[in-house]
């Protein structure tokens, strides 16, 4: 990996129209490219609505292989523009399978990586189990909780719900990852008062913050902005918080973006990441002899 990276996010709030949403998402990349971005990173089903507020068939329509139009599109433009980018996908695996897939881009060489959200929400106005499968468990074939390989380093991709347990973000810096991104959709049930806003978005930065201390890597979290309508017309909606932010390997914001559509840059200094983990040894000191229970539901 480079000594220095420079590393850009775009927030932005997104529609049923794929057109209109894919536009805004390249409008956003091509900002951060002149800027100098050598790797730029891309909300959650940035190119859809969050259509998972409510449960309907007719919407598996959205999916798509990894492959289809809106994967060529992404390809095209980071070979265009020569970066690395990472973007989202509903994938059409197979007729009655699909998954929620972030897609890894790197210049002209192509898709070269993938990773399937491997924890799946099913709480009100987050409906995810009924429209994503889990990701697979297949350590030769990459998949499970795998970083994947690209010309500006080993990237450690999880998505949204993944960015609550420490497991995910502990097994990809076991394997190698450089950085931890975080790829979210997430934001405010309209009625909670303000109290209780502030308690789930200070929680929500806080646990991506620990992931980089407790691993000693950068943290790249894209969000959504703007309020999204149930169009079932059971509930009021969402609010996306955005919040996106770029934080050091000891949890030190580097950028940390509004409730607007915004785009973050930050230059990132990537040997800060063996000093700090020279100086915090967690990885050295673990007790990997006494962790076999993590693997049970719970300890009865």
């Amino acid at each position: 990996m480079p000594r220095h990276l420079k590393v850009g996010l775009v927030q932005q709030p997104a529609w049923p129209d794929k057109a209109r949403s894919l536009a805004e998402s390249e409008a956003g990349v091509r900002e951060l490219a002149t800027a100098g971005a050598e790797l730029v990173m891309l909300q959650e089903l940035h190119a859809t609505h969050y259509f998972c507020q409510y449960e309907d068939a007719e919407l598996f329509d959205l999916a798509e292989p990894l492959d289809g139009p809106s994967g060529q599109r992404l390809a095209a433009l980071a070979a265009e523009l020569d970066i690395v980018l990472v973007g989202s996908l509903f994938e059409r695996r197979a007729p009655g399978l699909y998954h929620n897939t972030a897609v890894v881009y790197d210049r002209k060489l192509g898709r070269v990586g993938h990773y399937r959200k491997m924890h799946i929400p099913d709480d009100p106005g987050f409906y995810e189990k009924f429209y994503f499968t889990p990701g697979d468990v297949d350590e030769a074939r990459g998949q499970g909780f795998s970083p994947i390989d690209t010309s500006v380093g080993r990237l450690g991709l999880l998505v949204c719900w993944d960015q609550w347990y420490p497991e995910g973000a502990r097994l990809m810096a076991l394997a190698g990852a450089e950085l931890l991104l975080y790829p979210t959709a997430i934001g405010w049930h309209p009625p909670d008062d303000d109290a209780e806003k502030h308690r789930q978005k200070d929680a929500w930065t806080l646990i991506q913050r620990s992931h980089g201390v407790a691993n000693g890597l950068p943290v790249v979290v894209a969000n959504r902005v703007g309020h999204e309508p149930d169009h079932s017309g059971v509930s009021p909606g969402i609010d996306f918080w955005g919040g996106s932010f770029i934080c050091g390997p000891q949890g030190e914001l580097l950028a940390h973006a509004g409730v607007q559509a915004e785009r973050l840059l930050v230059t990132l200094d990537m040997t800060r990441c063996e000093e700090v983990r020279r100086m915090w040894p967690y990885l050295r000191d673990r007790r990997i002899d006494a962790y076999g229970d993590l693997t049970r539901r719970y300890r009865d």
